[in-house]
């Protein structure tokens, strides 16, 4: 059975509404839509998710294998952020004047957490920012360190079959001769 797609059963996304906003209040429910990459596609897989979203991992953590936990627990937190509402920014930018040039200094502070109160990828866990918000017109600054860097706050999509073994390989879930069975059992 494929499982490339981003699709859900109507019970599964006002199940997923309501568990959200039983956990972390109506304003981060207001979810975005995903769309099919195909025309023609019929739509007739749904993407991994859990079966209950009501089963927290901190729920099922006693019955389940460490293995199987830490797999329940990637798909629980990337299908119930799939679901959340968008983080929300606040950016200050500062346009600097070097040699002729124009440079753009962006930081941004999170004014609301939406999705990233449940999931986080690896690597925006690390980025700190600062506000600008000490710099005076005409002051004259020292250049220590030049980053260019693309930022998104949408919620990650749903997982596929592909996504969800290469988060398995990230996360050391399993072994690669068990990544087949461990997809079989979940469809």
């Amino acid at each position: 059975m494929r499982t490339d797609s981003v699709n859900l059963s109507s019970q599964a996304i006002a199940a997923a509404k309501a568990e959200i906003v039983q956990l972390f209040g109506e304003r981060y429910s207001e979810a975005r839509n995903y769309k099919t990459k195909s025309k023609g596609a019929q739509e007739a897989h749904e993407a991994i998710r859990p079966t209950d979203i009501s089963l927290t991992p901190v729920q099922v953590k006693e019955s389940l294998a460490r293995d199987q936990f830490r797999l329940y627990q990637l798909i629980w937190k990337r299908f119930t952020a799939s679901r959340m509402s968008a983080a929300v920014y606040e950016t200050t930018s500062v346009k600097i004047g070097a040699g002729g040039n124009e440079f753009t200094m962006t930081a941004s502070r999170l004014k609301f957490d939406g999705f990233m109160s449940v999931y986080i990828e690896a690597d925006e866990k690390e980025e700190k920012n600062q506000i600008l918000s000490k710099l005076e017109k005409g002051e004259e600054l020292e250049l220590e360190d030049l980053v260019s860097a693309q930022h998104f706050t949408q919620p990650p999509a749903h997982y596929t079959e592909a996504s969800l073994v290469k988060a398995m390989e990230e996360q050391g879930i399993g072994r690669p001769s068990t990544y087949a069975p461990t997809i079989t059992t979940i469809l």
